[in-house]
């Protein structure tokens, strides 16, 4: 497998490169051996067949694997027989079966599980995750380790689950709105239009915006609706390809006064849990936080633990090494804590409460604007149907008051 890196030489000279190894550990490794310092070191993104078909494993799909496997091996069976068993319970699904007759073909060979997963073409899986079940069959947690994956895995899909919930009922009331809307503007305001005209007296100014925004609607909906649709299309393509763009968006999330916690909240508290179970695990703490970083999406964290984990692999405490890299502001009681954790030597169960009390925290605070936002919606929908109303009845009025 090929990497790719940028650090720094011996003499302190910015290199770049690729090299080729089994696994990021041993490439990290070659690095060392060669005194290269290394700020990024990646997978290679060649463009293959198997890059196609090999796409990330579903979190649900992941949680139901290591849980029942979990199960199957903590009644006593060996990891084979689970897999057996395994595929025959999903035979209904064509690539989970493909996937896990992969690994019972591997494992049937004699390879451990590590590097059946490691080594199957089905699905991408994370490298947290990977390593994990490495220490773990070379210590002999792979049930407590696969316990607490599939416990992760399950919470981060409840959570994804609940937030969708949510915010079902909001886009329906806020398509409901743009639907009324357009059915007045498209068919109602053109005809009252028509006795505007006849009359010619001089209309309200927010008639005439109205009649305005109608007129210019009505006109150039096509082109509004292809424009929008290539706006999304473009930010969707935009944010996933173009680093740059992506790392513009991420740091201008995380600056927005509500959002920009949620986000912090919900990154630093999958980081912790992640790093907690990789060190109770028994993964080396070095290697723990080199692993735990994949597991950021914002750019701005994961640029900010990208560098900070290679100071900790040069001996600096995790804690240190933020302090001293710049980017992201982190919160406070995440530093002190980890602090904390360093100094007492217990990293695993501090970060473990503070993943705890960051996902209490969000829940807390998304049930709040999830209630906000009802109401909100719905003054919103009074508001235009309102303006629209007025818009149409003030010339009615005035009329009215001329007749007499």
């Amino acid at each position: 497998m090929l990497f790719k890196y940028k650090g720094f030489d011996k003499s302190g000279k910015r290199v770049k490169g690729t090299v080729t190894a089994s696994s990021i550990e041993e490439a990290g490794q070659k690095l060392r051996n060669q005194h290269i310092y290394y700020e990024s070191l990646a997978p290679t993104k060649a463009f293959s067949l198997e890059t196609l078909s090999k796409r990330q494993m579903p979190g649900e799909l992941l949680a139901t694997f290591s849980k029942e496997l979990s199960s199957y091996l903590n009644s006593g069976m060996t990891i084979l027989t689970a897999i057996k068993l395994l595929e025959n319970q999903h035979q209904g699904e064509k690539r989970y079966v493909s996937f896990l007759n992969s690994l019972k073909t591997m494992i049937d060979e004699g390879q451990s599980l590590f590097h059946a997963l490691n080594s199957q073409k089905v699905y991408s899986l994370p490298d947290f995750y990977l390593q994990s079940l490495n220490v773990a069959g070379q210590s002999g947690k792979m049930v407590e380790v696969l316990t607490n994956m599939a416990t992760f895995f399950s919470a981060q899909h409840k959570v994804r689950k609940q937030v969708k919930g949510a915010m079902t009922y909001p886009l329906i009331i806020f398509t409901v709105a743009i639907g009324m809307t357009s059915f007045l503007i498209a068919f109602v305001v053109p005809k009252i239009t028509e006795i505007f005209e006849d009359t010619g007296q001089e209309l309200p100014p927010i008639t005439q915006f109205v009649l305005a925004l109608s007129d210019f609607l009505t006109s150039h909906y096509v082109a509004l609706i292809v424009g929008a649709v290539l706006s999304i299309l473009f930010f969707k393509v935009a944010y996933a390809k173009i680093a740059s763009f992506h790392r513009l968006v991420d740091a201008w999330l995380l600056k927005m006064p509500v959002l920009g916690t949620l986000i912090q909240n919900h990154e630093l508290g999958r980081f912790s849990y992640i790093l907690s179970l990789m060190l109770s695990s028994g993964v080396a703490y070095a290697q723990a936080v080199h692993l735990s970083k994949s597991t950021f999406g914002n750019y701005g964290l994961k640029d900010l633990f990208e560098k900070a984990a290679v100071k900790v692999q040069e001996g600096n405490k995790l804690s240190n090494a933020l302090q001293l890299t710049k980017g992201v502001r982190l919160k406070r009681n995440f530093m002190q804590s980890l602090a904390l954790g360093e100094e007492s030597s217990e990293v695993a169960s501090i970060l473990e409460n503070i993943a705890s009390l960051y996902a209490e925290e969000n829940e807390e605070k998304l049930k709040l604007l999830l209630s906000l936002l009802e109401p909100f919606m719905m003054l919103f929908i009074g508001t235009v149907v309102g303006v629209i109303v007025s818009a149409m009845l003030l010339p009615i009025f005035t009329m009215t008051q001329g007749l007499q």
